[in-house]
């Protein structure tokens, strides 16, 4: 009887405990009812709110100006409209965001593929179509094999029927079909008149992703002046481009943008394309967007100042022009293979382009070929003399003053070489005056190792085949054979001629009549001429600017572009002197070569002429023989201000027209008059002011 009465009773203390045990257990519960019940659906809509992605939003790019400051590369705005869909977003969706947005706009449907079509065709039968790929043979396929599988065997019949409406459907979806989750994607940014902006921007709560914005295309106020040198931007259909896509997708590039695809465009790149804004969309798990905010703010790109003033490049330009016409129509047969003229004007300390142009013809129709400056290279003529002279002097086969009585050599086995008729005895500037060949053949035998003077007639030369890489060596201290370092994606360096155990082959060299050259090598070389022997780097950039909220002024000086020395030519300031005056005696001298252009002119011109054969083949036959016409030249001879360059390839022989001469002294014309008037102006504003 104790043991059982021991048993029944329980110490109060732990009845206790166990209630409170109780209670704290059923509020638990209950809160968790809450938690599940009440709010169970808001707090995993919190648990979801996870993930987070930043977008990148395309800027306009920065403006080109000329150094006047007018703009030659501007942005038009357009109305735009444009889809960034979110994620997850399925085939079905955008057919139904595109049936609903062609009720608001129009587009064209000219473009849309069959594959358009049949993708259209399967969304609005896909149960139908399904059943065109049996359950066997789909268990061999992946999806992708599937659903390209299906769409071959939808036949031309279905979707040859198609209306107008439909049609709009299927070219609206193809491009929403373009668009990666979360970046925006233009669906139609031409045409866009005002009403369907303002129709899709009354309408966006019902079309998701879609907005109503503005957008910007490249803008030419010039036309097409200097068009193959400014360069173009890739569509955004096109995007970055494709073999530098690594490049891009590294730099914070989406794949639909556009990018500068050639010319200053392409080469200024990462100033032009500005700061993107970015945005930071907050998703749930399956993709719905819940928020969103702006992390970065966009800003345009910034803004090229370039070297050339529109005014005078314009005047270059009809000057190229106008005489490639006027050469043509004096002498249409002969000149049947002329169809380019180029010319480069530089200032020679600084290394600015002051202007370039490329006039090309196509029958009768006159382009812009501003690009053939950098890319073509022709064979140059005597124009190169002044560095023959000076490889002459400085490797010290020749001395200066040093005379040799010009006249035909003859080397056994090769053509006789001379110069254009018999001149007597020259020395280094007389030679360069007259434009003597046979002094510039003597001076190739010397570097050759060939010392006889008078060589003997039919005699056969001694000839060390390191001379071509000494004279090749002392030509590209000018830039003649190596790149310029102009700020350009390309430039061509020229033909380098076979070297050959031939000293009539160096002999052509030393005139100009083997290795190629481009119009701004050329241009280059006779600028460090002009410049005492300093290689200056040629440059279009003349200042970056920042982006300005006015279009009535420009930013602040973001960097200013300084005149950059590649090298001083390695030889004695006296022996440059001796070419120097060469150049001026050629131009202002009676007898020189360029004397009857060059010595009426009261700006004190100085430079030379040349003059290249250049054969035309036709499959492999000689059809034709034509010649080079080059020259160069800077002024004033004692205190250059501008160098040039002017090359006219395929010029009929013997036509008497030196169109070479009437670019060279037209464009310096043009140059000087413009700053006599200039400078008028400024006294006339200073009369004002006193």
């Amino acid at each position: 009887m104790k043991k059982k009465k021991k048993k029944a009773q329980l110490p109060f203390r732990i009845n206790l405990l166990f209630f409170i045990v109780f209670l704290m257990f059923a509020g638990l519960i209950l809160q968790l009812g809450v938690v599940q019940i009440l709010n169970g659906e808001e707090f995993q809509k919190e648990i979801d709110r996870t993930v987070k992605d930043t977008t990148k939003v395309p800027v306009p790019r920065g403006k080109m100006y000329d150094s006047s400051h007018q703009v030659i590369v501007d942005n038009k705005p357009l109305y735009s409209i444009t889809y960034t869909p979110p994620k997850g977003t399925q085939a079905e969706d955008r057919l139904e965001l595109a049936e609903k947005l062609a009720k608001y706009i129009s587009m064209e449907s000219d473009k849309v593929t069959e594959r358009n079509k049949k993708e259209y065709w399967y969304l609005k039968n896909k149960k139908k179509a399904d059943k065109r790929l049996k359950k066997k043979e789909a268990a061999k396929l992946d999806n992708a094999e599937q659903y390209n599988t299906i769409l071959d065997r939808i036949s031309e019949d279905e979707i040859s029927g198609f209306s107008e409406q439909e049609l709009e459907v299927i070219a609206i979806k193809a491009e929403l079909d373009k668009a990666y989750s979360l970046t925006p994607q233009i669906i139609k940014n031409e045409d866009v008149t005002a009403e369907e902006y303002a129709t899709v921007s009354e309408h966006l709560a019902e079309l998701p992703g879609i907005n109503a914005t503005t957008d910007w295309n490249r803008e030419y106020p010039y036309d097409d002046t200097m068009r193959s040198l400014l360069g173009s931007i890739t569509s955004q259909e096109q995007g970055i481009l494709a073999d530098k896509e690594q490049y891009y997708l590294t730099r914070g590039y989406s794949r639909n943008d556009r990018v500068g695809k050639s010319g200053l465009e392409e080469y200024y790149e990462d100033v032009l394309r500005g700061r993107k804004e970015q945005i930071q969309y907050t998703t749930t798990k399956s993709g719905d967007v819940v928020d969103s905010k702006t992390v970065v703010e966009g800003q345009r790109g910034k803004d090229l100042v370039l070297t050339m003033d529109m005014d005078f490049q314009e005047k270059v330009d009809k000057i190229v022009r106008d005489e490639l016409k006027t050469a043509v129509q004096k002498y249409p047969y002969d000149n049947r293979y002329l169809k380019d003229a180029l010319a480069v004007v530089i200032n020679p300390k600084t290394g600015e382009i002051l202007a370039v142009s490329g006039q090309t013809r196509d029958g009768n129709q006159y382009k812009d070929a501003t690009i053939k400056t950098l890319y073509d290279a022709h064979r140059p003529g005597s124009v190169v003399k002044g560095a023959t002279v000076l490889a002459g002097l400085d490797s010290g086969v020749i001395s200066p003053g040093q005379t040799f009585v010009d006249g035909p050599i003859k080397i056994k086995g090769t053509p006789q070489k001379g110069s254009y008729q018999s001149l007597g005895a020259v020395n280094d500037i007389t030679a360069l005056k007259l434009s003597s060949n046979v002094y510039m053949f003597y001076i190739a035998l010397k570097m050759g190792g060939e010392n006889r003077y008078p060589f003997p007639q039919n005699g056969k030369a001694a000839f060390d085949p390191a001379a071509w890489q000494e004279m090749r060596n002392y030509f590209q201290q000018f830039g003649l054979g190596v790149g310029t370092g102009i700020d350009f994606p390309f430039e061509s360096v020229g033909y380098e001629g076979p070297t050959k155990s031939a000293a009539g082959l160096l002999m052509d060299q030393a005139i100009g009549q083997y290795d190629t050259y481009t119009t701004m090598q050329l241009a280059q070389y006779v600028s460090t001429i002009a410049n005492d022997g300093y290689r200056v780097r040629p440059h279009f950039l003349k200042e970056i600017r920042e982006p300005s909220r006015s279009d009535k002024q420009l930013g602040s000086v973001y960097r200013s572009e300084k005149p950059k020395v590649l090298n001083r030519i390695q030889m004695d300031q006296a022996y440059i002197d001796r070419v120097q005056e060469g150049f001026r005696q050629a131009f202002q001298e009676r007898n020189g070569t360029v004397f009857s252009h060059g010595a009426s002119r009261d700006y004190k011109p100085a430079g030379k002429s040349g003059t290249a054969q250049n054969a035309i083949y036709k499959d492999g036959k000689q059809i034709a023989e034509t010649e080079n016409l080059s020259l160069v030249g800077y002024a004033p001879y004692d205190d250059p201000e501008i160098a040039f360059a002017v090359m006219v390839p395929n010029v009929g022989l013997g036509n008497g027209y030196r169109v070479n001469y009437e670019i060279g002294f037209k464009i310096m014309d043009a140059y000087f008059e413009a700053k006599k008037d200039s400078d008028k102006d400024d006294t006339d504003t200073a009369s004002e002011d006193g």
